[in-house]
C-alpha cells in the first residue's frame, strides 16, 4: 500500500505536477474545439479553505479507536470523482462530509461499527478507492441519520491465497489494481481487469459496481471472474460457494455484485485469473465512412475471434487523443494470448475490415508509439486532462450505454442530437464525442464526451441540463441507464424507470432483510424509508 497522500480534490497524488504536455493539450482543445480563448486555470483551495461542521456524533471507544475526524481524511471522503465533485472541491463547497473516516483492519472491527450504527441511526458508507462518478460514496443527507462515517477498507489490503492450479486467488476487497497485479506477478498470473481508474479503485469497488475493464471484447466485465465472495451485512456474514460454476438457485454472487454496498461492505473475494500474456499483435484502420466502421466493429463482434481490443473512435475524438487526423473514424484492433500466434487472428480481423473499405497498417515494433499505444496513453491520462479543464471552467463529463446492434442507430443518432442540442441550448459552444468501447454478439456500449463552455458559478446547473437530456435520451431509446459507471445517485431515478417497480421493490426487500435500519450507503440504488 503507497503511503503518497492523494489529492482531496481530484484525481491523482498532491505530489503529482500536471505534465506541461497535457497542458498545452488541454488549452489547444479549447482553442481549437471551442474556439475560445483558454483563462487561467482556477487554483484550487487548500484544506484550510474549508469550514466543516464539527461531527454531530459522539463515538465510543470500541469504534473511536479506528477512527479520525481530521480534516484531510474528512475532505477527501467527502465526495468521489466526478465532474460535480471536482466544481465543488474547486469552489470549497463540500458542505457534507463524513463525520468521520473509519479505518478498520479486521472484520471484526467492521462488524463493531455496524452496530454502533444501527443503535445510533448513524450511516455507513463503505469506500474502497473512491473514484466513484455517479454519486456513489457521497454521506447521507436524510434527517432520519443523525450522522454519517464512512468506512474506508484501504487496509485490507492482501492477497491471502493463491490457487495457481485452479488459476484463482482469494484477496481482500481494498486492494487496488496496482497492488493486485504486482502481487500476482511472481505467480505469472493476472487478473488482466483494467479499468480506467485502475491505479486508484479496489477490488471491492470493481464488485460494488460492476466495473468494466480496459479490453473490447471476451472477459472484461469483473462478472466475469468473480469465483466467490464475502460481504459483512449489519445481520451476518454473507459468503458463496467456491466452485467453477452453479446450477443451484439464483447466483448469491449477482445479488452481490453492483450491490454499491446498500446491503453491506464487501470484504474479500476469490477471482478468476490468466496467465500474463507473451503474444501480442496490433494494427489501426481507417473508414472514411463511420458506417463502414460500424459495420466491421459489428462484424468481428459477431466473428468469434475475440480482439482484446476493437474499440472505433469517432473521428474528431481520435483526433483529439492522437490517433488519427480527424477526418476517418479509427478502428484501435488488438489480439493477445498467453498460448499461441495471432497473425492468423489479425489476418481475418484485417480481411473484415478490408470488406467495409478499411485501411489498416500493423504496429511497427521498431516505431516509438503506435496509435494504439498513443490512445492507451491518452485513456489513461483522460482523468488528469479532465481536472485540468475543469480547472479552466469548462463543464466535461461522460456518459455511456448498452443497446442491441437493431436499436444502435436510431439511439446513436438520437441521443447525440439530444445532447447536442442541450449544449447549444446551456453552453453556445461544445464538442460532443464518442466511441464505441465494448463489442458484444448483440449489440455495443457507445461511450459519449461532452467538453462545453461553462459559466463560472452555474456549471452544476449546465452540467444537469445536459446529463438529464443524455439520460433521458438514453433511456427512451431502449439503452441502459449505465453500462459500467454503476448507478450511485446520479442515474437513480433513470435506472428506477430502467427495472420497474417490481424488481425495485424485490431489491429494496432483500435491502431490508440484511440492513433493516437502511443505515448502508442511503440514497443509493433504492429509494429508504424517508426517501
Amino acid at each position: 500500500m503507497t503511503t503518497r497522500p492523494r489529492k482531496w480534490w481530484g484525481w491523482g497524488y498532491e505530489d503529482e505536477a500536471l505534465d506541461d504536455g497535457l497542458i498545452q493539450r488541454g488549452r489547444s482543445l479549447v482553442k481549437s474545439g471551442l474556439g475560445i480563448e483558454p483563462p487561467e486555470p482556477i487554483r484550487p483551495p487548500s484544506l484550510e479553505d474549508l469550514r466543516f461542521r464539527s461531527p454531530r456524533i459522539d463515538l465510543p471507544a470500541s469504534v473511536s479507536r479506528f477512527c479520525t475526524d481530521a480534516l484531510f481524511d474528512r475532505a477527501s471522503h467527502a465526495v468521489g470523482k466526478a465532474y460535480r465533485d471536482v466544481v465543488r472541491a474547486l469552489r470549497a463547497e463540500l458542505t457534507n462530509p463524513p463525520d468521520y473516516v473509519a479505518y478498520p483492519r479486521e472484520e471484526s472491527e467492521i462488524r463493531e461499527i455496524m452496530a454502533y450504527c444501527e443503535a445510533e441511526q448513524v450511516a455507513l458508507i463503505p469506500y474502497g478507492g473512491g473514484s466513484s462518478v455517479v454519486g456513489g460514496v457521497e454521506p447521507a443527507t436524510a434527517s432520519r441519520y443523525r450522522g454519517t462515517i464512512t468506512l474506508d477498507l484501504k487496509f485490507f489490503d492482501r492477497i491471502l491465497e493463491v490457487d495457481t492450479l485452479s488459476r484463482a486467488a482469494r484477496v481482500q476487497a481494498g486492494t487496488l489494481g496496482p497492488a493486485l497485479e504486482s502481487g500476482l506477478r511472481p505467480y505469472n498470473l493476472t487478473l488482466r481487469h483494467f479499468p480506467q481508474s485502475f491505479e486508484f479503485s479496489s477490488l471491492g469497488g470493481w464488485i460494488a459496481t460492476r466495473a468494466g475493464g480496459h479490453f473490447a471484447t471476451g472477459f472484461t466485465h469483473i462478472d466475469d471472474f468473480v469465483e466467490s465472495v464475502r460481504m459483512v451485512t449489519p445481520r451476518g456474514v454473507l459468503e458463496t460457494r467456491r466452485v467453477p460454476y452453479s446450477g443451484a438457485g439464483p447466483s448469491p454472487e449477482r445479488l452481490v455484485l453492483g450491490s454499491e454496498g446498500v446491503l453491506g461492505v464487501i470484504t474479500e473475494a476469490w477471482v478468476r485469473l490468466q496467465q500474463i500474456p507473451t503474444h501480442r499483435v496490433s494494427a489501426t484502420v481507417q473508414f472514411n465512412r463511420v458506417a463502414d466502421g460500424i459495420s466491421a466493429v459489428r462484424t468481428l463482434g459477431q466473428s468469434g475471434l475475440f480482439p482484446s481490443n476493437c474499440r472505433l473512435i469517432s473521428p474528431v475524438e481520435a483526433f483529439g487523443m492522437g490517433a488519427g487526423d480527424g477526418k476517418a473514424a479509427v478502428l484501435l484492433l488488438a489480439f493477445e494470448s498467453h498460448d499461441h500466434l495471432l497473425e492468423p487472428w489479425m489476418e481475418r480481423a484485417t480481411e473484415i475490415c478490408a470488406g467495409f473499405n478499411g485501411t489498416w497498417r500493423a504496429a511497427d515494433a521498431g516505431e516509438r508509439e503506435s496509435a494504439v499505444d498513443s490512445w492507451r496513453r491518452s485513456f489513461l491520462q483522460a482523468p488528469y486532462l479532465r481536472d485540468y479543464l475543469v480547472t479552466l471552467g469548462l463543464i466535461v463529463e461522460t456518459f455511456e450505454t448498452a443497446i442491441t446492434w437493431d436499436r444502435f442507430d436510431e439511439l446513436h443518432r438520437t441521443v447525440l442530437s439530444a445532447v447536442d442540442a442541450a449544449v447549444r441550448r446551456v453552453s453556445g459552444k461544445g464538442l460532443v464525442t464518442w466511441r464505441l468501447s465494448y463489442v458484444y454478439p448483440d449489440g455495443v456500449a457507445p461511450y459519449y464526451t461532452v467538453i462545453a463552455a461553462g459559466r463560472r458559478g452555474e456549471e452544476l446547473e449546465q452540467w444537469a441540463a445536459i446529463k438529464a437530456a443524455a439520460s433521458d435520451a438514453i433511456l427512451a431509446n431502449g439503452g441502459t441507464i449505465t453500462h459500467h459507471h454503476a448507478v450511485g445517485r446520479d442515474h437513480r431515478r433513470w435506472y428506477a424507470d430502467e427495472r420497474g417497480g417490481l424488481y425495485c421493490s424485490l431489491l429494496s426487500a432483500a435491502k431490508a432483510s440484511v440492513d433493516p435500519r437502511w443505515i448502508m450507503n442511503p440514497g443509493v440504488l433504492v429509494t429508504g424509508p424517508t426517501g
